[in-house]
Order: C-alpha cells, then structure tokens, then sequence
C-alpha cells in the first residue's frame, strides 16, 4: 500500500513539473538564445609551429591571448633598452608615437568616443558605404560616368551639411601641438583610417574599378577630405594622395581585432569574407612580426656589447618565429579564403590610386595646352615594415626607390628601417666559430624569404590574371600597366623575379 502511494505522489509531482517546465521553456530558450547571440566570434588560436591550438585562453578575432601577452612583454624590454642604444629608441618611438603605445598600432573606430567634430566622418562613409558596389557592373562608360558623378556629388554635399572643418583642424592643430589628452593618439590612428577610405571611395566612386575613372589625370577632393589628409600626412612624414599600407590595411582593425570599414558592403559573403581575409592579412602580419622586431634589435645590442651566444640565439629566434608569420600568408591566400574569381574586381581596385592632383604643379604640358600631373601610386605589399626590416637585417638594398618611401611608408617606420641597416652586422661576420654560426643563420633566414617571394611571385599572378573586363590592366601599387594583360604580367613577373634574385 505504501509503495502504491508513493507511487502515486510521485506521478504527480512528475505531473505538475512537466507542467511547469512547458510553461517556461519558451522563456528559457528566449533568454537562452539572446544570450548565446552577444557572445564574441571565437577563432582557433595558433602555436608557434603554425598550427591549431588546443587552448581555449583566446581573445576575439584568431589572436592568441598568449601572443598579446607575450608581445607585450617583448616591446617592454625594448622601452628599457631605449636609453642604451639607438636601434630600441627608434623601435620605442614608432611603438609609443604612431602605434599609440602598442604594436599592431591601436586605432580606435568606436566614433562616439570620438571628438564630436569627427564623428560625421565615419557616419558619412557608413551612409556612403551601400552605394559604392555594384552587384553587376556596366561596361557602358556613359554609365559609369553617371554612377561616378551621382556618388561624388552626393559624398560631397554630406560632407558639407556634416563636417565642421574649423574645428576639424583645430583638433588636428592639437594634435601637432601634442595636445595628445584632447585628441588620443589611438583616435588620431581610426580617423587618419577612415578618412584614407573616405579619399577612396571618392576617388573610385564605384567598385569594381572602371575604365572611366582608371583615365582620370586628376581628381578634386572636397575640402574636408583634403584638409585633414593634409595635416596626417605631415605628421606621419608622407606625402602622397593615396593612401598606405597602414592607414588603409593595418589601421583598419579595432583593438579587439575586429575589421572596421568595408568595401563591399551588402554584396554576397563570397566577396566579402574575401575582402576581409585579404586585409586581415596585413594586420596579422604585423602582430606576428614583434617577435621579430625584438629579435632584431635585441640581436644588434647583443653584437654591440660583445656577446655572441646571446646574438646567436637572437637571430635564430628571428628564423623561428618566420615560419608561423609566413604561414599567415600561405593560410589565407588561396582560392577557399580569398576567392581568385573576386579579389581582382572588388577588393584590389579600390587600394589603386593612379592620378595626379590639381593642387600640384603638373610635370608637362603639351603643345596643346594638355597639362599632364604625376601619378601616386596605392597600397602595395612592398609598404610591408616586416619586409623592409628583414631585408635591412639582411643588408639588402632597399625595393621601393627613396621617392616611394616617402611618400608611402610613414617617417618613423623608415627610422626603424635606417637604424636597423646601420647597425646591421653581417657583413662583419668570419666564416669560423660561433660567428660562423650566425652568418649560417642569415643564411637560412634568406632562404626562407626567397621561398617566399616565390611562392607570392606565383601566387599573384594567378589573381592578377582574373578576367576584369571593366577595366585596364592595374595593380594598386603600380596603378596601370601595359595594354594587354599578358604584357602587364610579364612586367610584374620582371620585378617580382628581380626582387627574388636580390634575395641573397
């Protein structure tokens, strides 16, 4: 009878919380739901041999908490290092100056913390943003000339209802002043981004690239893109039009790693995600590289003080660290992350610069009166600092010709660089012993990069040669080529084969 009972009560019981839990299972899935949508996009984290991780201890984006630590230790090594010789006061500075204290750079793209005064920018390219693409691109150049002409327009009235460039500038004189508490310097890094993708997206007026805009001789920017250009470009010691590596590429991912303006908003994932992947390449780039950097300068102090088992493990740290930097790039640039039938037509164009400024004086004019202007060149691989670093580690001359630095590399990376082939030592290094032992060292480090510059060699011609019917043969960094696309790659494959045969 007891059991019959109990029996019973339970049933009930069984009964009533069955009851109960239908009643807010609704409510726990709501709520269960909403919750699990806040959470950060997580990424697997990679090891120094390059390959997933099995730690969970991440932070958004793909960054190994363990590599943002670690960084972060190495580069306070080198601030106390900055008093004792040259090569870690100069990385000091381009950490503390233009990286805003760290390295990747931070750019802070949250606008409303922004001075008031800025925040139109970002709103304006926001608003602007949907309008640049187009889904299917004409190959009327009577359309085209429209579609430019309706984008620039209405970009400029905006940024002329929004944007009160009085005290625009007044901040920019602030931040010359070193008035640093008014205008941050991680704020100074996300504005100098966004207005280089503001000049851009005018420039182009439409993604993908077209013909029409490809023959412009010049181009006039509303003042208020060309007021602030102005001043950052002087504090960053350039002097281009187009935008650089760092202001368009590495500048263009938040602190938490997340990527910031876009292209081709609104288009399918496919081109989107390629997008994205192409620049994260950059930005991933210079997170990897710090080690390197540490090695370098710490390899220097080292051979300066005499200690040569302490260089030695210096440069070997250098070799080591290259091969999961290197792997971000072999990573990402294939057809399953960056898709070839995409990248040509809406990701590549748009880092093109290719004209001149009417604010300048033109370099000829014809006997008709037809003034012809200098072109400025856009973004391109060889603006990479790793790259220049190691091949002034190296004690290898320089690609980019002292003109093109200028303009497109920022001062104090090109300080790093200077400083780096000054006291660059392998040149001085015997054949016997441990200095032997380092110079075997540089010898590996060169053939890791020769495998390298070959594989891109290899790699960016098979993107270049997508059908791009819209437009003429260009790259970014070297705006048009020749006629034929053929030609154009043969041009390319020059340089290419001409940097890999320096590579010694």
């Amino acid at each position: 009878m007891l059991l019959i009972t109990e029996f019973v009560l339970l049933s009930i019981i069984g009964s009533v919380f069955t009851v109960l839990l239908s009643s807010v299972r609704p409510w726990i899935h709501k709520n269960l739901s909403f919750t699990s949508s806040l959470r950060p996009k997580m990424f697997h984290s990679f090891s120094p041999a390059g390959k997933p991780s099995s730690s969970t201890n991440l932070i958004t984006n793909g960054t190994d908490s363990r590599t943002v630590k670690s960084n972060k230790q190495k580069l306070q090594e080198i601030f106390r290092l900055s008093d004792c010789h040259e090569a870690a006061s100069v990385l000091s500075s381009l950490v503390k100056k233009d990286g805003a204290g760290a390295w990747p750079p931070l750019a802070n793209h949250t606008a409303s913390t922004w001075p008031a005064a800025l925040q139109p920018y970002k709103e304006i390219y926001l608003e602007m943003a949907p309008l640049l693409p187009a889904a299917n691109v004409s190959l009327d150049d009577n359309v085209n000339l429209q579609r430019i002409s309706f984008f620039r327009t209405r970009f400029a009235e905006l940024l002329s209802e929004k944007v009160d460039l009085q005290q625009v500038n007044r901040l920019l004189e602030a931040a010359d002043a070193g008035r640093w508490d008014i205008f941050p310097r991680d704020v100074y890094n996300g504005f100098y981004c966004c207005v280089a993708w503001c000049r851009h997206a005018y420039r182009w007026a439409t993604i993908p690239v077209v013909r029409v805009a490809q023959l412009e001789k010049t181009v006039t920017l509303p003042q208020e893109l060309v007021s602030p250009w102005d001043s950052m470009q002087s504090h960053f010691g350039l002097d281009s039009e187009s935008g650089n590596n760092m202001s368009n590429l590495v500048l263009n991912f938040d602190p938490s790693g997340e990527y910031a303006l876009r292209i081709n908003t609104g288009l399918s994932h496919l081109i989107t995600s390629s997008e994205e992947e192409f620049g994260r390449i950059f930005h991933e780039v210079e997170v990897l590289a710090v080690p390197v950097y540490h090695a370098i300068v710490m390899s220097i102090v080292s051979f300066a003080r005499g200690n040569q088992q302490a260089c030695l493990g210096h440069v070997k740290e250098i070799m080591a660290q290259l091969r999961p930097l290197l792997s971000s790039y072999y990573d990402r640039v294939h057809d399953s992350k960056i898709a070839r039938s995409v990248w040509l037509r809406n990701v590549q164009g748009f880092y093109g610069w290719g004209v001149g400024s009417d604010r300048r004086e033109p370099i000829t004019t014809d006997s008709a009166g037809q003034k012809e202007w200098e072109k400025f060149d856009g973004l391109s691989g060889n603006q990479v600092l790793l790259f220049q670093a190691l091949d002034a580690f190296l004690g290898l001359e320089a690609y980019l010709p002292k003109l093109v630095q200028e303009r497109n590399v920022p001062e104090l990376q090109r300080d790093f660089c200077d400083v780096v082939g000054k006291y660059g030592f392998r040149h001085l290094l015997s054949d016997d012993g441990i200095e032997g032992e380092i110079k075997n060292e540089f010898g590996e480090i060169v053939k890791r990069l020769r495998v390298f510059r070959s594989a891109h060699r290899t790699r960016a011609k098979v993107y270049l040669s997508q059908p791009a019917p819209e437009r003429l043969p260009m790259t970014a960094g070297k705006s048009l080529l020749k006629d034929s696309i053929d030609d154009s790659l043969e041009m390319l494959d020059q340089f290419m084969m001409g940097r890999l045969q320096q590579t010694v």
